[in-house]
């Protein structure tokens, strides 16, 4: 049986986050150069989306390319950059009628870059199926601290009172405020760890973690993340009790 037919259709997690890592090995093992991990990525990326629409997931967020990932040699980083200018594919959002979203310090970013996804936002605005967001020259720490300077410039305009700050109004300054929590994190290529992705967002997130390389990963993959995620008994800090009893009223 395959995991997709294991699936519990009324337990899909609404949000997926993935950590798609392993491009670069994956290359490497099969003697390739690193950018060509990145291009097989891509085709990973298409099949996932799909199947997260044909799952009804309705938002799904890519960790791109972070801010550390500046930091890799300059003929790496070019090409991944030209590899967003020819990805973005909008006849995959079209046909599977999926809003193309990013977010991250767009400042960064080459023109032209820029100007495809802002595009491909506008043309994709209307999509209703599923919310695809990809997180580009982003990490948590700068958008934590762009929310902390956003809420402090708005205090000192006397538009928000420091002790009318919660977390929801953290929540609201970040970039991801039009978007629920994720449900479910995956991060492919077997590290551990979640590498200042969505660190306040996550706060009650299913992490999943997987040797698969991210251009191997495919539907069934995603499936059988997606089976145990639904394995998992999710208390938000209450009891097992608690969360029985709350679902038997």
């Amino acid at each position: 049986m395959s995991y997709k037919e294991q699936l519990d259709m009324t337990r899909i997690p609404r949000h997926v986050a993935i950590i798609m890592d392993g491009n670069g090995r994956w290359a490497k093992q099969r003697g390739l150069a690193r950018h060509l991990g990145h291009q097989q990525g891509v085709e990973a990326v298409k099949l996932v989306t799909e199947m997260c629409v044909s799952l009804g997931v309705k938002y799904l967020t890519l960790y791109t390319f972070s801010t550390e990932n500046w930091n890799r040699p300059t003929d790496e980083v070019a090409a991944l950059m030209g590899l967003v200018l020819t990805s973005l594919e909008e006849e995959i959002f079209m046909k599977n009628n999926v809003r193309f979203n990013m977010i991250g310090d767009a400042s960064r970013l080459p023109d032209n870059v820029l100007k495809r996804i802002r595009q491909t936002e506008q043309h994709t605005a209307e999509n209703s199926a599923m919310t695809m967001t990809i997180a580009m020259s982003y990490s948590s720490r700068w958008e934590l601290t762009e929310a902390a300077k956003g809420m402090a410039r708005d205090v000192v305009a006397g538009k928000l009172q420091v002790n009318d700050i919660t977390e929801d109004t953290v929540s609201h300054y970040l970039t991801t405020a039009d978007m629920p929590d994720p449900d479910l994190l995956i991060r492919t290529g077997g590290e551990v760890r979640i590498s200042n992705y969505l660190l306040w967002q996550c706060a009650y997130s299913e992490f999943y973690f997987c040797n698969t390389f991210w251009p191997d990963f495919d539907g069934e993959a995603l499936c059988k993340a997606i089976v145990d995620f639904q394995s998992r008994e999710r208390r938000y800090g209450k009891t097992s009790e608690q969360i029985i009893d709350n679902n038997e009223q």
